[in-house]
C-alpha cells in the first residue's frame, strides 16, 4: 500500500509543470538587487585603452542616492579633466564643463570623459523601466539557458521601450542561481554590435550589490576598451545640495 502511494506522489510531482522564469522575472530581479537603499561615495578610477591615443588614467569621485534617483560624478584626475562632472536628477542628465562653467543636457549614451563607460552605466539600474523582451516568429520571449565559462546562465534578448537608453537592442547573460548579470551587449537599431561589458566583480551589501569592476569592449571601434572599478566605498549619507548645479559650480570657484 505506501508503495503503490509513493509511486502516485512521485507521479504526481513528475507531472507538475515547473516554473518557467520569465525575462521579466529577470530583469525586476537584477534591478532590485542592484538598487541600494543606503546613499554611496566612492572613487571611480578609469582606464582607457585606445589604439590611437594610447592609455589613459582617470579618476573620479562618485556619490549616488538611488532612492531619489541622484547621482554624481566629479571628475578629479587628469588634471584636463579635473572639475568637469556628470550629473543625474530623476530623468535628467547633465554634463558640466570646468573650463566654460556651462552645464549642457546629455543622455543616457553620453560618454564619461571620452572612455567607453557611459553615464547610464551609473544609475541604478532600470531595465524593466526601460526594456521588454525581444520576441520571436511564434511571440515567444527570446530566453536560452547556456555556460557562459563554466557558470549556468539565462540568456535574454531585450529591446527598448523609450527612447532615452544608450542602446536600443541589447543581449544579456545572467547568471541562474543569483540572476547578477555577466555579461551584456548592446546594438545599432540596424543591428550592429557596438560594445561588450563585462561585469568582473561584484561587492555585496546586505542583500544588495554593487558592480564593482567592469570591462567595456568597444566592437566599432576595435582595439579601445574601458576598465573601470569603484573603490574606497562609503555608505554615509550624502546631503541632497551634492547632487546640484550648484555644487558643481562651488568647486570651479
Amino acid at each position: 500500500m505506501n508503495k503503490i502511494i509513493l509511486s502516485l506522489v512521485l507521479a504526481l510531482i513528475v507531472a507538475l509543470p515547473s516554473y518557467a522564469v520569465t525575462v521579466t522575472d529577470i530583469l525586476e530581479t537584477v534591478d532590485k538587487l542592484q538598487k541600494l537603499d543606503e546613499d554611496i561615495t566612492a572613487k571611480v578610477s578609469i582606464v582607457r585603452k585606445d589604439v590611437e591615443q594610447g592609455t589613459k588614467l582617470m579618476e573620479a569621485v562618485y556619490y549616488a542616492k538611488d532612492a531619489d534617483d541622484l547621482f554624481l560624478i566629479v571628475m578629479t584626475k587628469p588634471e584636463s579633466e579635473k572639475g568637469n562632472g556628470y550629473l543625474k536628477s530623476g530623468k535628467n542628465f547633465w554634463m558640466y564643463r570646468r573650463n566654460t562653467r556651462t552645464f549642457q543636457h546629455i543622455s543616457r549614451d553620453e560618454s564619461i570623459a571620452g572612455t567607453d563607460a557611459n553615464a547610464g552605466d551609473f544609475e541604478a539600474p532600470k531595465y524593466v523601466e526601460c526594456y521588454e523582451s525581444v520576441k520571436d516568429s511564434n511571440g515567444k520571449e527570446v530566453i536560452k539557458e547556456k555556460m557562459l565559462g563554466k557558470i549556468p546562465v539565462y540568456e535574454i534578448e531585450i529591446t527598448a521601450t523609450v527612447p532615452d537608453v544608450d542602446y536600443p537592442q541589447k543581449k544579456m547573460w545572467v547568471r541562474c542561481d543569483n540572476y547578477l548579470p555577466l555579461k551584456e551587449q548592446g546594438f545599432s537599431l540596424s543591428g550592429s554590435l557596438m560594445y561588450t561589458q563585462y561585469f568582473l566583480k561584484y561587492t555585496k551589501v546586505d542583500k544588495k550589490f554593487i558592480a564593482k569592476k567592469q570591462l567595456v569592449v568597444d566592437e566599432f571601434e576595435k582595439g579601445n576598451r574601458t576598465l573601470w572599478e569603484i573603490e574606497d566605498i562609503s555608505f554615509s549619507p550624502v546631503e541632497d545640495t551634492v547632487f546640484t548645479k550648484a555644487y558643481l559650480e562651488n568647486l570651479s570657484k
